[in-house]
């Protein structure tokens, strides 16, 4: 059956469509965080959407297992397969096509595999920008973005991944495609389907392309920076903000002393932007569309002065100019590949009320540092839009693959109810993927997870999409 398949799909997607050649694939095997690693029947590189419905009309015929890969940096094992060999990579990379450009229409119509950074320099080039970015934007993809529902860094103005999706492509498991690129104001034709795709991670259907929203490039920011004493202090300092800016407020970061220091330490060049320590920092950016629409240096000034006054920063500066600003922002950006210089940790995204975030961060700092000694928690990330990565760092000197062996499930567990108790999310931005597959199904709402395995039923009645990801289910690729 496996020689049969590949036979079919070499004749049909040619040398540059196809390899099981294990020098080729097993690049793309391992997930970006190291934790997950699996075999392959193959690796598919289809050009377009034909041969992408072409590939899975084939799987469907062969019955073998599909897992969609954009650029594979996602951070839940999501694109991964496991280890039977069975399953083919289906790679997305070679979509890389803008086909429309619309700049007085805000609207561009893009390939999954478009890189987001390719997407920011193409519109940023037409004076419009794509209101989403994060770390990963030099390798993340649009398909990537939509199927985990990505956020980033201006959720707070602009919303998550589906807020920026005007419509979509995509091909189910049966091969056939679904072609809902056009962008209409309104279409009440039944359900939302798009909307059913986007963060849908892959298992009822993959993503081959995306009408997406523009706005007007950044005429002025502003770019803050503030010492705080406390989460606490953080969260009235946001609510400050959004009081004084309202709609100009893009940003609202929060990070706590040793993340700084983890960076100032791994990247070169690097400095605080205040000169005493304090326990907690936010990085705070005001946009304004148009220049001179507003003083936002001005805004930024009064902003701060009134902090200072009510007692809520204990330092604060404004970023003199661009390469300042981003000198702010590379800090935020790099603590992830800091922390991970320093050694092993478990890393949860959650989210909870954006009213309960700092009695949650204080409370799990408190309570996994009390109930796993030797170890250290932090917390880092989108405090205006209640998303905070929950970071457990390994006793100095751990074994990396005998601390996560040992003790990953037990503190996952452990902070997924501290999150479950504050009525948050275990997933704010990542996605499930694999890692969080048992949670789910521990804590998640038996009523949503029925119509979720209900519609994946009619999507992909013999689960061939992206199995093991997202919902646990039995019984599939019979």
């Amino acid at each position: 059956m496996s020689e049969s398949f590949v036979r079919s799909i070499s004749e049909r997607l040619g040398p540059r469509g196809f390899t099981n050649d294990p020098e080729l694939v097993d690049p793309w095997l391992t997930d970006w965080r190291g934790r997950y690693t699996g075999k392959a029947i193959g690796l598919a590189s289809p050009a377009n959407t034909s041969e992408v419905a072409a590939v899975m009309k084939l799987c469907a015929a062969h019955g073998v297992p599909v897992v969609p890969q954009g650029g594979n940096s996602g951070m839940s094992g999501g694109a991964t397969p496991d280890t039977s060999g069975t399953a083919l990579v289906l790679s997305l990379r070679r979509m890389d096509t803008i086909r429309s450009f619309d700049p007085d229409g805000f609207e561009i119509t893009c390939d999954a595999g478009v890189i987001l950074q390719t997407l920011h320099e193409t519109v940023e080039a037409a004076g419009r920008r794509f209101p989403l970015t994060l770390g990963g934007k030099g390798s993340a993809t649009i398909g990537g973005l939509i199927s985990t529902n990505a956020g980033g860094t201006q959720v707070l103005r602009h919303g998550t991944m589906r807020a920026q999706v005007l419509g979509l492509e995509a091909v189910l498991a049966d091969g056939r495609i679904i072609d809902m690129l056009t962008p209409l104001k309104k279409d009440n034709r039944g359900f939302d389907l798009k909307q059913v795709l986007i963060g849908s991670e892959g298992t009822l259907g993959i993503v081959t392309a995306a009408t997406l929203r523009l706005l007007p490039a950044i005429g002025e920011r502003a770019v803050m920076w503030a010492g705080l004493d406390s989460i606490g202090a953080a969260r009235r300092f946001l609510l400050h903000c959004e009081k004084l800016a309202g709609d100009k407020l893009e940003g609202f970061e929060v990070l706590q002393s040793h993340s700084l220091s983890a960076v100032l330490d791994h990247v070169p060049h690097t400095r605080s932007p205040l000169r005493d320590d304090h326990s907690w920092h936010a990085l705070v950016e005001l946009v304004a569309d148009r220049e001179g629409e507003t003083d936002l240096q001005s805004l930024a000034e009064t902003l701060l002065e009134s902090a200072f006054d009510d007692g809520l920063v204990e330092d604060a500066t404004i970023a003199a100019n661009e390469t300042q600003a981003e000198a702010f922002w590379l800090i935020r950006e790099s603590i992830a590949p800091a922390e991970r210089s320093i050694g092993p940790a478990m890393q949860h995204d959650v989210s909870v009320p954006v009213a309960r975030m700092a009695e949650f961060v204080d409370q799990a700092i408190s309570s996994v540092e009390t109930r796993f000694p030797a170890h250290r928690a932090i917390a880092f990330g989108h405090l205006g839009d209640g998303n905070v990565h929950f970071h457990v760092l390994a006793p100095p000197d751990a074994d990396r693959l005998e601390w996560e062996r040992d003790c990953s499930d037990e503190i996952a567990g452990f902070v997924y109810d501290l999150v479950d108790q504050c009525e948050g999310s275990i997933s704010a931005e990542h996605g499930i993927g694999q890692v969080k597959v048992g949670e789910l199904e521990r804590l998640g709402d038996p009523v949503a997870l029925s119509m979720q395995r209900a519609i994946k039923s009619a999507l992909d009645p013999r689960g061939i999409l992206n199995p093991g990801k997202l919902l646990a289910l039995e019984g599939a690729v019979p």
